[in-house]
């Protein structure tokens, strides 16, 4: 179970990622006649598939926790940042008993998190660094949102912190 979910959940963060530009463009190709992410599907699926393979179960599920309460996390800290640095946006919904509920989540993700064994924290810090060169090797430079700041800043004459 703790692996279809990491299938279907991660094959959709990453094509939405890949719409972004913040992984290749190939990834997020859907399939003609399904209208279905297929590429990073079935790499997802392949991927998930080796982890269940050589990994314990318990290390598994306890990978995919931790994924998943960091989320949460990041989540519940943006609702606050966002309310803060963009009070204009349009929300469709609105946190009850904010700024309490997004702090209480944040905190009690936390504290699960800190019910995981060591092994899984260094695992997921490695995962974590992999992440950050993915990011800092590719994403930053070609994401939609450094295209678009490119552009924009090219239009006005400012130049890049780089060029």
């Amino acid at each position: 179970m703790v692996v279809m979910i990491l299938v279907l959940g991660q094959s959709r963060v990453a094509f939405a990622m890949s719409r972004d530009n913040l992984l290749p463009l190939w990834f997020s190709r859907v399939h003609h006649r399904f209208r279905t992410p297929y590429r990073i599907t079935i790499i997802t699926g392949i991927v998930a598939g080796l982890l269940a393979f050589w990994l314990p179960l318990v290390t598994l599920g306890e990978l995919v926790n931790i994924g998943t309460l960091a989320a949460f996390v990041l989540v519940s800290i943006g609702v606050i940042i966002l309310r803060r640095a963009r009070p204009d946006l349009p929300r469709a919904f609105k946190v009850p008993g904010y700024p309490v509920v997004p702090i209480l989540s944040a905190l009690l993700c936390f504290l699960l998190m800190g019910f995981l064994t060591a092994g899984t924290w260094v695992r997921f810090f490695v995962w974590m660094a992999i992440g950050l060169v993915i990011y800092f090797g590719y994403s930053r430079s070609h994401s939609r949102l450094a295209r678009e700041g490119s552009s924009g800043e090219a239009s006005r004459g400012v130049r890049s912190p780089g060029g």
